[in-house]
């Protein structure tokens, strides 16, 4: 129903204002934690998986034969993770993006010591668990941001000069995703129904969380549902 508080705006932009954001994001790391070494990429926004991004080489090819690899960032978490995480998000797949031209990426999905040592050098510590003490090598692994370390300093110097996500979608953080595992950065959950708690149960690795009836709770490790039982 029309009402004047929900007009849309015919002058908004959100598509220009969105990828224009992330742009200039990709140029400011790419200068400062990469030399300016990286060419430029197709940055998308995706929820595969529910995982918070993913880097795809030579995803898309232009119609000259020009081929491009894509970044995908999951909007899904915008408005439930800080600034800085996103930004991390988006730098991870970066190194990944690097080691694909300039060195030896691991097999499909494997995160190696390549990987993890220019992880590290660009101020972000690989974990599978998202926090100090996880595994660095393997197929699902996540980090998180070094103290004062190059990535930190760099994204603070962003923000600082007026860096935001324009869009974010519509929801309430009660509403977002559970995550157990990954960044380690959990949602907080949606309220209970009836009381009840459930068993939910990861079907790749078996790990087990119980929460309220009818939650969605997403194995970090594996970035997949987890199902109930």
């Amino acid at each position: 129903m029309y009402t004047p508080e929900n007009e849309l705006d015919l002058n908004l932009r959100p598509t220009q204002e969105t990828y224009d954001g992330f742009q200039t994001a990709y140029d400011h790391f790419n200068w400062h934690l990469f030399d300016g070494q990286l060419p430029n990429c197709l940055i998308t926004l995706q929820r595969k998986g529910r995982s918070y991004g993913y880097f795809s080489p030579k995803r898309f090819v232009r119609q000259d034969g020009k081929a491009s690899h894509e970044i995908a960032l999951n909007p899904a978490y915008f408005a439930t993770r800080s600034l800085e995480e996103t930004l991390s998000t988006l730098v991870h797949e970066q190194v990944h993006l690097w080691q694909d031209c300039y060195a030896t990426p691991g097999r499909s999905g494997y995160h190696n010591r390549q990987w993890a040592d220019k992880m590290k050098a660009i101020g972000l510590h690989p974990s599978s668990t998202g926090k100090p003490g996880g595994k660095e090598l393997g197929d699902s692994i996540s980090h998180y941001i070094i103290d004062d370390g190059r990535f930190e300093r760099a994204a603070a110097d962003l923000i600082k000069n007026g860096f935001h996500i324009e869009w974010r979608e519509h929801r309430s953080r009660s509403d977002a995703p559970v995550v157990i595992g990954g960044d380690g950065n959990k949602t907080a959950p949606r309220g209970s129904r009836g009381g009840k708690r459930v068993k939910y149960v990861c079907t790749e690795c078996g790990l087990n969380a119980r929460s309220q009836h009818d939650a969605n709770i997403l194995c970090g490790d594996h970035m997949c549902r987890m199902e109930p039982t």
